[in-house]
C-alpha cells in the first residue's frame, strides 16, 4: 500500500485542488453556486492528476527513463515495489473512473462536455506516453499552465454558476504558471539524470540558473495577475510571492551538486504545491 501511495504523489495533488479550490473562489460571490457540481469537479481533478501520475511512472520505467536510487522520490515500478502490469492496468483503471464520474458533469453541463473530458484524457496520457510524449519535449510546463490552470479553473467556474466570470482567466493562467513552478523544480532537480537518457526538458534546454530564474518570473507574473483579476485578491498574492521568493532562494545548487543536494529539493517541491492550494484557499478572504 505505501508504494501506491508513494506512485500517487500526494505531494503534488495540491496542484490540482488548487485549481478547483481557486474556480470556486472565483465563483463563491454568486447566488447560483451550486455544491454538487464544484465537489464533483474537485474529485474529477484529483483523479485525473493520479492517473497521469501512474501514467507517468509506467511509461518512464518502460522506456528507460527512470533509474534505481533516483535523487526524486521513490519511484515503485523502478524499484520493483510494483509491477508493471499492474501500474499500467491501475492507471487506465483510475483514467476509467475518473472519467465516469466527470460524465455526471453533462447534467450541469451539456453533452459538449464529451469532448473536453476526451482531450483532458488524453492530455492524462499525452503527457508521459504515445508517438511524442510532451513532457520529455519541453512542453510539460505548457502542459501543466493549459490542464492545472486554464482548464480547471475556467470549466469549473462556469460549471457551479453557470456563467463566465471575467476573473477567472487571470486567476485560471497564475493557477498555470503556480503549477508550472511545481514542474520546474522537479525538473531542475533531475536535469542531470534526464540529460543522461536522453529526456529533454526546460531544464536540460535552458539550463539550472535558467529555470531557476523562470521560477521566481512564474511566481511574480502569476501574483500580477491575481490582482489584476480582482483588489479582493491581493492579500493571497502577497502571502504567495513571499513564500516563492524564500523558496527560489533555496533552490540554490553548486555547480556539481551532490545526491543530498537534490535530494533536498524534494520538500521544495512539496512546498510549492502547498503554497499554491494555501494561495487557492486565501482567495477566499
Amino acid at each position: 500500500m505505501k508504494a501506491w501511495i508513494e506512485a500517487m504523489r500526494l505531494r503534488t495533488l495540491p496542484v490540482s485542488t488548487a485549481g478547483v479550490l481557486a474556480a470556486w473562489a472565483v465563483a463563491s460571490g454568486s447566488p447560483l453556486f451550486r455544491w454538487i457540481p464544484a465537489v464533483i469537479c474537485l474529485l474529477f481533478a484529483v483523479g485525473a492528476q493520479i492517473a497521469s501520475n501512474f501514467a507517468n511512472e509506467y511509461y518512464d520505467y518502460r522506456d528507460g527513463l527512470d533509474r534505481p536510487g533516483r535523487s526524486g522520490p521513490r519511484r515503485g515500478v523502478t524499484e520493483g515495489d510494483i509491477s508493471p502490469s499492474a501500474m499500467k492496468k491501475a492507471t487506465f483503471g483510475v483514467l476509467a473512473a475518473t472519467s465516469l464520474l466527470g460524465l455526471t458533469l453533462i447534467i450541469w453541463g451539456g453533452w459538449w462536455l464529451l469532448a473536453v473530458g476526451a482531450v483532458i484524457a488524453v492530455g492524462a496520457l499525452a503527457y508521459s506516453a504515445g508517438p511524442w510524449p510532451l513532457s520529455r519535449h519541453c512542453l510539460g510546463e505548457v502542459m501543466v499552465i493549459i490542464f492545472f490552470g486554464i482548464v480547471p479553473v475556467n470549466l469549473t467556474s462556469w460549471l457551479v454558476c453557470g456563467e463566465w466570470l471575467p476573473a477567472a482567466l487571470p486567476i485560471s493562467v497564475a493557477i498555470g504558471l503556480m503549477g508550472a513552478n511545481v514542474l520546474i523544480i522537479n525538473n531542475y532537480r533531475d536535469a542531470d539524470d534526464d540529460r543522461a537518457v536522453g529526456k529533454h526538458t526546460l531544464a536540460t534546454l535552458l539550463g539550472r540558473k535558467v529555470v531557476r530564474a523562470l521560477y521566481l518570473v512564474f511566481a511574480i507574473v502569476a501574483c500580477l495577475l491575481a490582482v489584476t483579476a480582482s483588489s479582493r485578491f491581493v492579500s493571497a498574492a502577497s502571502v504567495y510571492v513571499v513564500g516563492a521568493m524564500s523558496i527560489w532562494w533555496r533552490m540554490r545548487l553548486p555547480e556539481n551538486p551532490s545526491a543530498a543536494s537534490l535530494a533536498a529539493l524534494n520538500p521544495l517541491l512539496g512546498l510549492t504545491a502547498c503554497s499554491m492550494l494555501l494561495f487557492a484557499i486565501l482567495l477566499f478572504a
